[in-house]
């Protein structure tokens, strides 16, 4: 089980609040800057509206022309459309030269590439279908990626109707794959004709009247810049940027932001206006608190990691430049006062999934690097625990790891292998092979400690930090089996058959995960969590005399990480079978983990 960064989810009565909280919020978006503001408005924000770039078609359309007589003697193979306002405006340059009746014809002859719906938007303007869409976020990476599936491109005459500017990555891109490109500009950006909202934009950045700043395009961020240097302020506004809440719509922008030395805090994965808004109005507040926490501890958050954080460690002490701020403790968190039973203003509510694949910022960490390699990493493993807790606003998180590398030490050859998860290449079988059983100890698992040190001092301190491991029964189930299993045959048939191997195997797991628990709790764990995924296979009968006298010693295991400091909660979580709840209640823990095949308030009375 991939573990992943609780999200806590607030009852009824006390909704998760999706609202800027009064925050000054900039947009640079033009065309559509009145449904921009009117969204910030409508997210509790107040909107400050900044246009900071027009269209201007080119005077003269040869580019357009030349590619229309080029498509008609058959020199084009694909058209690959870019922006809808260029659609359009490339079809009515046309449209003053030729028929476009026959320009339409010509095009159902060639392969035609939208990115994104922008496109084809303006395709359908003209009764037209593109034959192939780039899906989101629609990068000029993602149109890469989609030339690459459907087929080679190598040695293809393919035109590129270009935005504002060349893009000369994707350029150079195509042409490392043998396409031969021809370039179809037909309009340029420019700053607006009238600057006076975006100098009112400028001057509120830097004077650190403004929150947020969201940004729509590329072209918004380099227009910024370049009206900020105009007037010599370009590194005065890089500077205020460092106290400001950055949001961006996609990639691309992102990308630009990059290039100007800043860092985004806020990309959604649509890349979409009302996910921006909508999320940015959730998060916003919390991280701008954070990011301007980092400034008055001489972070530069122009260039940091998440990890580069650290927050005040005491209630009370006033960080240098915050006036009257304070920051909690974890003595304050909802999250540790529901676990001690204490009174909390709302319900935390733990929704477990797989680990982080709805966010693309962590399909492109697993990109680069196995499942074992990112668990054998801290400083990933950390970024990986955080980035969900930036994103989600949980009041917890679990550290990024598996239940499952704690068996290298023993010996045993851990694979993760695609479409048939965890794979033991040397299970354990019978009374031989107790004798390979290695020597290993939890001090093996220094990573994991590393990846819980580092995670706890860049998290807020009110925010709890979960540890966790594999129960005995569940780990024992993949090294004797080697892996996944319907019936657990070979598990069964040794707990029945042979309690010496099947006790000595468990014996062993149980020692090292109680020294693996308390050094986890030395290493920052607030809390930890017993995983026994696979419980839910046994009868109560067969749990109660084989399994829940080890999961009772590892749990009764578990110590405070000082003599100054209380113990850490134990949450017992096994899966599968509710009649065992009562038994899972006898083994011990400070809180029962429940999952869906049973009714709170049933689970309650049991």
């Amino acid at each position: 089980m991939i573990n992943h960064p609780i999200i806590q989810l607030p009852n009824h009565q006390v909704p998760m609040p999706t609202t800027f909280h009064g925050l000054n919020v900039v947009t640079f978006e033009s065309r559509r800057a009145s449904e921009m503001c009117a969204l910030i408005e409508r997210h509790g924000g107040v909107a400050h509206s900044a246009p900071s770039m027009r269209e201007v078609p080119k005077e003269r359309q040869d580019e357009a022309l030349e590619f229309a007589v080029r498509l008609f003697d058959g020199n084009i193979d694909s058209a690959i459309f870019l922006t809808g306002i260029g659609t359009r405006i490339m079809f009515d340059a046309i449209g003053q030269e030729h028929s476009l009746d026959e320009f339409k014809s010509a095009l159902n002859d060639v392969t035609t590439i939208a990115r994104g719906p922008k496109p084809v938007a303006a395709f359908r303007e003209y009764k037209i279908k593109p034959d192939i869409v780039v899906p989101e976020p629609n990068t000029w990476q993602d149109l890469l990626e989609t030339l690459d599936v459907d087929g080679s491109i190598e040695g293809q005459r393919i035109a590129v109707q270009e935005y504002g500017m060349t893009n000369k990555r994707l350029v150079e891109a195509l042409e490392l794959r043998g396409a031969e490109v021809f370039r179809v500009p037909v309009y340029q950006w420019a700053l607006p004709e009238d600057t006076a909202l975006l100098q009112a934009a400028l001057d509120g950045l830097v004077a650190g009247e403004l929150d947020v700043a969201m940004f729509t395009s590329a072209t918004q961020v380099y227009h910024l810049f370049e009206f900020a240097e105009q007037q010599d302020k370009k590194d005065t506004l890089r500077e205020a940027f460092k106290r400001v809440y950055i949001a961006s719509v996609g990639p691309v922008c992102t990308e630009a932001i990059q290039d100007h030395g800043l860092k985004v805090d806020y990309e959604p994965d649509a890349p979409h206006m009302l996910p921006l808004v909508r999320e940015s109005a959730r998060r916003s507040k919390d991280l701008l608190d954070k990011k301007r926490t980092a400034v008055e501890n001489d972070i530069d958050t122009n260039a940091w990691v998440r990890t580069d954080m650290t927050w005040p460690a005491a209630r009370g002490l006033a960080t240098p430049g915050a006036g009257d701020r304070a920051h909690p403790t974890i003595a304050d968190s909802v999250f540790m006062k529901a676990c001690r039973c204490e009174p909390t203003p709302y319900t935390p509510v733990w929704i477990m999934r797989q680990a982080g694949r709805y966010q693309r910022e962590y399909r492109a960490i697993r990109k680069g690097i196995t499942l074992l390699g990112l668990c054998h990493d801290p400083q990933k493993c950390a970024d990986v625990t955080l980035m969900a807790v930036d994103r989600l606003g949980t009041d917890a998180a679990i550290i990024f790891s598996d239940i499952l590398p704690i068996v290298e030490p023993l010996g045993f050859k851990l694979e993760y292998v695609k479409g048939d998860g965890p794979v033991i290449h040397n299970p354990y079988r019978d009374r031989d092979d107790i004798k390979r059983l290695a020597n290993g100890t939890a001090d093996d698992l220094h990573y994991v400690y590393e990846a819980l040190s580092i995670t706890r001092k860049a998290l807020r301190p009110d925010i709890a930090l979960i540890g966790f491991c594999g129960a005995p029964f569940t780990i024992a189930s993949y090294l004797i089996e080697g892996g996944k299993s319907k019936n657990y045959s070979r598990t069964k048939t040794m707990m029945y058959r042979d309690e010496v191997c099947w006790n000595t195997l468990m014996d062993r797991l149980v020692d090292m995960l109680i020294e693996y628990l308390n050094k986890q709790v030395v290493a920052g764990a607030d809390a930890v969590q017993v995983f026994d995924s696979w419980a839910g296979s046994l009868s109560p009968d067969d749990y109660r005399q084989y399994v829940m006298p080890h999961v009772k010693r590892l749990i009764a295991g578990v110590r405070a990480p000082n003599d100054d400091a209380p113990k850490p909660p134990v949450i017992n979580f096994a899966t599968g079978n509710p009649c065992l709840l009562p038994l899972m209640k006898e083994a011990g823990g400070d809180v029962i983990g429940l999952d869906w095949r049973i009714d709170l308030a049933d689970a309650w009375q049991m």
